[in-house]
């Protein structure tokens, strides 16, 4: 089965074309990050604009690399949620032009069950159920992926994601947008244990998080030397700061582990790249005799392929959407009624 997905919910347009989940045939992406860096991050206008001026040459573009013709097209997939909304809408209004066009179905997918997927992609031989770490930008949980299109969320971040953090403290230290992955290169020339920074233990919920507070206190720290002429460390203080969002995200998740009984442990979402988390995981796990889905890098950031890889399953599952299908700038992974 051919599917054809599109991915626009933040600062890449990108179209794939995905055989039976497994196989990219395609993933073209252009990507607006050189655009947004004079900004120091997304501008959801201009965003918008730049979708709409790259995805129709975008999708001819993957189906002659993928050398089909439309005809070989079965199916559309399109991220409907979550993300910046007008950036959704263009992917949403495109699908489903596409989809009518074509007389295919039209598949509706959640960006973080795509960001999941992703792990299918990477490894064909990986089934559910399997215990996954989500980090993103807008994004920070610990699902229980019981099936391919059933999940349970057994903790979530109760306010900043971590990589909104990654990329907020990048930023006031002057680092090029996305300030995350400089953010990260830096730590790696850095003493982890420089700064004191604080972990957060919130609420009831042993694997719910919360970022806020490390965000806060590294700013602060940042803006008081500033003010007193004091000399930072600055790869100590990102080394330190890679450190503290680490310790909060792997005892939970190694928690997570015992209690499920799981012995599969996969990592997803653009944090995913960032070397100290991916690491430390390895290290947990291997202690633990958990085995471990890291995606690649290439993988570990918004794309399509992604997208088509699990719109397989959800096409199996019968979630498919008419040409009443909205955008949504918020909604929960568990799958409500579309």
């Amino acid at each position: 089965m051919n599917i054809l997905a599109i991915e626009s919910s933040c600062d890449e347009t990108a179209v794939a074309v995905v055989k039976d989940g497994r196989q990219v045939l395609t993933d073209c992406i252009a990507s607006q990050v050189d655009l947004h860096r004079i900004y120091g991050g997304v501008v959801p206008e201009i965003a918008s604009r730049m979708h709409i001026e790259a995805i129709y040459g975008l999708a001819d573009q993957a189906l002659k690399k993928a050398g089909l013709q439309r005809g070989d097209i079965d199916a559309v997939a399109v991220t409907y949620a979550p993300g910046l909304i007008g950036a959704v809408l263009v992917g949403v209004n495109f699908g489903k032009s596409v989809a009518l066009a074509l007389d295919k179905p039209l598949i509706p997918v959640h960006h973080i069950r795509g960001h999941i997927a992703a792990n299918y992609i990477a490894y064909p031989d990986l089934k559910p159920p399997f215990l996954c770490l989500v980090v993103s930008g807008g994004h920070t949980m610990i699902v229980d992926v019981q099936d391919y299109t059933k999940m349970e969320i057994l903790g979530t971040t109760l306010d900043d994601a971590a990589g909104e953090c990654f990329d907020k403290v990048g930023r006031v230290l002057g680092m090029p947008y996305p300030g995350g992955a400089a953010l990260d290169r830096t730590a790696s020339l850095g003493d982890d244990h420089k700064y004191d920074l604080p972990r957060a233990k919130p609420g009831v919920n042993p694997y719910d998080m919360s970022f806020s507070g490390l965000k806060t206190a590294t700013l602060n720290f940042i803006h008081h030397a500033e003010q007193v002429g004091e000399e930072l460390d600055i790869p100590g203080l990102c080394a330190s700061f890679c450190c503290a969002v680490s310790d909060t995200l792997v005892p939970r998740v190694m928690q997570a582990l015992e209690q499920t009984g799981y012995k599969k442990l996969a990592v997803a979402g653009g944090v995913a790249a960032n070397s100290r988390i991916r690491k430390n995981i390895l290290a947990a796990a291997e202690s633990f005799g958990a085995e471990v889905f890291l995606p690649p890098l290439s993988l570990c950031g918004d794309n399509a392929s992604m997208i088509g890889a699990q719109a397989y399953y959800e096409y199996l599952a019968g979630n498919v959407a008419d040409m009443h299908l909205n955008a949504y700038a918020t909604k929960s992974i568990l799958g409500e009624t579309i």
